[in-house]
Formats: structure tokens, C-alpha cells, sequence
């Protein structure tokens, strides 16, 4: 056996093993998940609610608490063994803990985004006069976003700017809209 391994103590072997998993974890809170960011495909995503099983920052918590935790031991008179389990059930408790709470997080998000197939059916305002067989633009309120897209007449006439239009259907990138039948009647 080389002579420096002779003077390693179980106690440096728990420390470097909390700096190790340490280092991990500020590494993975910078920059995400680790196995995300480099492509690793774990195979078990946790469930429907997206949050990874084997995530890299709850992997690094429980390296660390397995370390910290086996530091405490050893300090406390504890056998190896003992430490090593004490350690084990820390990062277990800990590690378990804080995939809880990023479950709980996700769970939190929300999507501001519209789709455009939320459009159909609701009402529109004119903002680009919509010439014959050509596009125009109009713009519609879902909740607190308001949502710009280009439009075309479905029967081919002319919707002046101002006009209140109903979104009948997708077609592409642009909606396809027929006037609201009040307003159109009366511009006529």
C-alpha cells in the first residue's frame, strides 16, 4: 500500500466525498440538470409531472449529506459501518426531500403561452384591414395575453380595420375569420 493512503482517515474520506457531491451541486444549479445538459438519457423520468427521478441536483445532495452525515459520525465515536449508514440514511431523508420540493415547483408552472388552436371560436378585433383574397392582421385576448396573428377572410371579402371578426379555423400561420354577422351587416 502506497504510504499516503496509509494516513487517509475514514473522516477525510467522508469530507472529500461532501466536497465531491458539493461541487456537483453547484455545478448543477448553475447550469441545470447535468444529465440534461450533456444528453444523458436516464430512463426514468419520474412521472407525468416531469421532474427526472435520477435528477442531477438530487443526486448531488444526497453524495453530500451521505459525506456530511458520515463526517458526523465518525466525529461522534461511530464505527465506519454505522457512520456509513447514518450517512446513507441523511442522504436518503434529504435527497428525497428536495425531489419533493422540485416536484412541488414544477407542479408550480405555468405556461403563459397560447396556442393557436385556442383561438378558434373566439372573438377578434381588425388591426390590418384584411383585403379581398389577401391577409390581414387581427388581434385577440385569451386571460391576460393578447395575441396578434395574420388573417385571411373565409368568404374572400374585404374586413376593414376596427371590424370584429370570429376565428373560424387554422390554416398554417395564419387564422382564417369571418365577421361577427351584426357588425358586418351594418358596415354594408
Amino acid at each position: 500500500m502506497p504510504d499516503f493512503l496509509s494516513n487517509v482517515t475514514p473522516l477525510f474520506v467522508f469530507l472529500s466525498i461532501a466536497a465531491v457531491g458539493f461541487v456537483f451541486l453547484l455545478i448543477s444549479l448553475v447550469v441545470g440538470d447535468l444529465f440534461d445538459s450533456f444528453g444523458f438519457e436516464t430512463g426514468l423520468d419520474g412521472g407525468a409531472d416531469g421532474h427526472a427521478l435520477l435528477d442531477s441536483r438530487v443526486i448531488s445532495v444526497f453524495v453530500t449529506c451521505f459525506g456530511g452525515f458520515g463526517a458526523i459520525g465518525i466525529q461522534a465515536g461511530l464505527s465506519i459501518t454505522t457512520s456509513s449508514l447514518l450517512g446513507l440514511a441523511g442522504g436518503i431523508v434529504l435527497g428525497g426531500l428536495v425531489s419533493l420540493f422540485a416536484r412541488f415547483l414544477y407542479r408550480q408552472q405555468s405556461s403563459s403561452s397560447v396556442s393557436t388552436a385556442q383561438l378558434v371560436g373566439r372573438t377578434a378585433q381588425v388591426v390590418v384591414s384584411i383585403a379581398p383574397g389577401s391577409l390581414g392582421q387581427v388581434s385577440c385576448r385569451i386571460g391576460e395575453e393578447r395575441v396578434e396573428k395574420l388573417a385571411r377572410a373565409r368568404d374572400n371579402r374585404e374586413i376593414k380595420a376596427g371590424s370584429t371578426v370570429r376565428v373560424e379555423e387554422v390554416a398554417g400561420d395564419s387564422l382564417i375569420v369571418s365577421p361577427e354577422t351584426d357588425a358586418y351587416t351594418r358596415s354594408k
